[in-house]
């Protein structure tokens, strides 16, 4: 059975009259007649019945109307839903977003105030590729010699939060293997800016004693924030510690610091909508990195 052989049928058992359906459809009469024969037989059964001049539908044409009723109806709009489809996708923006999502999500809010008709979709999967633009970290030392064009790069220190006590508060720096005993709160071990900062233990010696993981940066900010433990913290993709109660001392050994990376990919065929996302997202950035000094120890009790 075919989509017209459907429609043909339909038409005749909503008018019951083959001639008035002929015209509706502008086909030949004789046309329509044989259509449905041919569906009749390649039914196996009587789909109408003559009443007097007209015909009506017999228990077999009732079931078939109800049926295709709903199946004729999506078809119809598959065009528009097409159309729709691909409005949408153009004005859809997917990203994959594996680190700096405080910054990144800022950054959105402020550009959908420009950009009302623009949506975005973010997940955070290592292994999703078809994406619009990906965001992800690494370790300085493994960054290309030279970016791409579609590919923005900047690099940011990590630093060791700890506590504003006396055991701390006098020290302007600090090196990994002087807290290998401390207590560390940690993103979950999947995450990227996880994964890292344990390259860093492991380069000073030690594996980090993690009391507390989470895959939620604000909740791992909380938590250093109260005190109850160390912690990485990212020069100022996490935004402001904004705390008396927490120190951001520099880590003197070994380097910790890694890159932020923005890839812009070309999946659309009218990619123009990205681009413009990916330039303002860059600019954002660079401002967002002004406004945290190169070096800090964070917040004091004097300020």
């Amino acid at each position: 059975m075919e989509i017209t052989q459907l429609k043909y049928f339909y038409e005749v058992a909503c008018t019951e009259h083959v001639t008035r359906a002929a015209e509706r459809l502008h086909i030949a009469q004789p046309a329509l007649t044989q259509a449905i024969h041919r569906l009749e037989k390649e039914l196996k059964v009587p789909l109408f019945a003559p009443k007097g001049r007209n015909i009506v539908l017999t228990e077999y044409g009732l079931y078939l109307k109800k049926k295709a009723e709903p199946i004729l109806e999506a078809w119809e709009k598959i065009p528009t839903d097409l159309e729709l489809m691909a409005h949408l996708d153009s004005t859809t923006i997917h990203m994959n977003v594996m680190s700096a999502s405080t910054a990144v999500t800022e950054s959105i809010i402020a550009y959908k105030k420009q950009a009302e008709h623009i949506h975005f979709q973010l997940v955070q999967n290592q292994e999703f590729s078809l994406c619009d633009i990906d965001i992800f970290t690494r370790l300085f030392y493994q960054k290309s010699e030279t970016a791409l064009d579609n590919e923005y790069v900047f690099t940011e220190k990590i630093y060791l939060a700890v506590p504003n006590n006396e055991k701390y508060r006098k020290l302007e720096a600090v090196a990994l293997a002087d807290v290998s005993q401390e207590e560390f709160i940690c993103l979950a071990g999947f995450k990227q800016f996880r994964q890292i900062c344990d390259k860093f233990c492991a380069h000073a010696g030690f594996q980090p004693k993690v009391i507390f993981e989470s895959d939620n940066v604000a909740s791992v900010k909380n938590m250093i924030a109260a005190g109850l433990g160390i912690g990485f913290w990212p020069q100022f993709t996490w935004g402001e510690l904004d705390t008396h109660d927490v120190l951001l001392l520099p880590i003197v050994s070994p380097k910790c610091q890694r890159d932020i990376v923005i890839a812009c990919n070309s999946n659309k065929g009218d990619n123009g909508e990205v681009k413009r996302y990916f330039e303002y997202l860059v600019r954002y950035l660079e401002e967002w990195q002004g406004r945290f000094p190169s070096a800090r120890r964070g917040v004091s009790e004097n300020g």
